[in-house]
This record gives structure tokens, C-alpha cells and sequence, in this order.
């Protein structure tokens, strides 16, 4: 069962990860960029890591990707701005061949990693000790890039809202 269920999040993952990646629509590649996030939060409950899992979902499928989607819907682009490259047969056998590549030396690693278990046990950290950090010692870093984040989104909300170049020579 537990593999199974391993099955279904790795496809999950490689499904939508690829088919993002595939489509020719930057809002559908985009919501389908969440749907794999949510995958990975799904693989680390799967292992265990809660606390992974559930930053993942409120980092990455939450926050992330609505500056993607803000990103993408505040740009203000048309048709005729976007050149459409033709795949040629070349490059997408570069891609696959670099994909096998990848695959097989990740294949090599695992089947030659030793898997002799430490003495020592790992450390356990829970949650509580680890929120303890972040609003105790770490308070200050944790709100500096807070404020770092703001100030990136609300600098790309002004970009994105200028008139493109054509526009502002054409009203002189």
C-alpha cells in the first residue's frame, strides 16, 4: 500500500510538472506549477516530514505562486510581443538525452550509495522547538525577509504597471 501510494504522488509530480512545462499557456503551466508543489508537500507527508510538508504548501503553493500568477497576470504583454520558436528535432533529442543522463547517474548514486546506518541517532527537533528559534533568536532575520519580500512583490506591481515603451512614445 505504502507504495502505491508512492506511485501516485511521484506520478502526480512528474505528470504536472511535465505537462507545465509542455503547454504553450503561462496561466495553465502556472496553476499546474501548484498542483506539483502540492505533490512534493504530499511526498513529505508520505515520509514523514510534516513540518516539510506543511511549510511547502504555505511557501511554495501559497505564496510563491500567487507572485507567479500576480507576476504573469500584471505584465502587460501582447500576442505579437511573444516570438514562438519552432522545437526542432534537434533540441528536444538534447532534452531527452540530457534527461536519460541525469536519470541514469541518479539511478548509479542510489544503487551504489551504502546504506549502513549511523550509531548515532539523528537529532529530533520538534516543531514547537523549532518555532522557539524562529520567534526568539531568529525573530529579526525571519521579518527582514518579510519585509524583503514585500518590498520584491510591490516593486514588480509598480514594473509591470508602466505602459509598455510603444505606448508612452505613441501619446508625445
Amino acid at each position: 500500500m505504502m507504495n502505491l501510494a508512492f506511485a501516485f504522488i511521484a506520478f502526480l509530480l512528474l505528470a504536472s510538472a511535465a505537462t507545465a512545462m509542455a503547454l504553450r499557456n503561462i496561466i495553465h503551466s502556472a496553476l499546474l506549477l501548484v498542483v506539483s508543489w502540492f505533490a512534493l508537500a504530499m511526498f513529505y507527508l508520505w515520509a514523514g516530514a510534516e513540518f516539510a510538508a506543511f511549510a511547502q504548501v504555505l511557501i511554495y503553493a501559497g505564496a510563491i505562486s500567487m507572485v507567479v500568477l500576480f507576476a504573469v497576470l500584471l505584465t502587460q504583454r501582447t500576442l505579437g510581443d511573444f516570438t514562438l520558436v519552432s522545437e526542432s528535432r534537434r533540441r528536444a533529442l538534447a532534452a531527452v538525452l540530457a534527461g536519460a543522463a541525469v536519470a541514469a547517474a541518479i539511478g548509479y548514486a542510489v544503487l551504489h550509495s551504502s546504506l549502513a546506518v549511523a550509531s548515532t541517532p539523528a537529532p529530533t527537533v520538534t516543531v514547537r522547538e523549532l518555532g522557539e528559534q524562529l520567534m526568539g533568536p531568529q525573530a529579526a532575520a525571519l521579518l527582514v525577509v518579510g519585509a524583503i519580500l514585500t518590498v520584491a512583490l510591490v516593486g514588480a506591481v509598480v514594473i509591470a504597471a508602466q505602459p509598455p515603451k510603444s505606448d508612452r512614445e505613441g501619446t508625445r
